[in-house]
């Protein structure tokens, strides 16, 4: 099995997102022989945004390409490869004024492309990321889980299954800045999760 850690934070290391995604990576690596686990930190090495340059680069045939626009799109590239050479995906979520954060959404919209990751067909879209386990540890201060104000699991489901990627299994660690005991409380609901998750 091969892991793609997705870090989203921007606090990397210190974040509570980064370190349930790591026992979740940990956890797997654990349940399969020889399992490998790639990292990779969007705090540390943020994804390019698509703004109109980006856009541009996409729309340009390759051959008339500036060296700026080439370089975009083979990092696009680069991430789309990396998702597709990878049998489950972890990704580590805070919850930033009720939705995901910049970084995450940047490396969505990243390996989001027509053609390669879905595709349109006479009977809608279809996803082509395909055959693939996405684990996601979620890190909120308040409690969600749920609830209308949680948007972002909502999101990630459809945004994720738009791209073929319908096996999603979620581990919530909520109430983390609520005191001591609630956030006890919802590191034990995280290490529930992750059982269930993996078994």
């Amino acid at each position: 099995m091969n892991i793609l850690q997705i870090n989203a934070s921007p606090r990397r290391g210190d974040a509570n997102s980064t370190k349930l995604a790591s026992q979740v990576s940990q956890r797997l690596q654990a349940s399969q022989a020889g399992a490998s686990v790639t990292v990779r930190d969007l705090g540390e090495r943020p994804v390019t945004v698509l703004d109109e340059a980006a856009l541009g680069a996409l729309f340009t045939p390759a051959e008339q390409r500036s060296a700026a626009q080439a370089a975009i799109v083979a990092e696009y590239d680069a991430l789309i490869a990396e998702v597709q050479s990878h049998d489950a995906i972890v990704l580590g979520v805070p919850m930033y004024n009720f939705g995901v954060p910049v970084q995450l959404k940047a490396w969505i919209d990243a390996i989001a492309r027509a053609g390669v990751t879905f595709r349109y067909t006479e009977n809608g879209p279809e996803g082509l990321l395909k055959g693939k386990t996405v684990y996601v540890a979620l890190a909120r201060g308040g409690l969600y889980r749920d609830t209308p104000n949680d948007s972002q699991v909502p999101y990630l489901k459809t945004v994720l299954g738009f791209l073929g990627l319908t096996d999603v299994r979620f581990i919530y660690a909520e109430g983390l800045n609520m005191g001591a005991e609630a956030a006890a409380k919802g590191f034990a609901q995280a290490e529930a999760d992750l059982a269930a998750a993996i078994g």
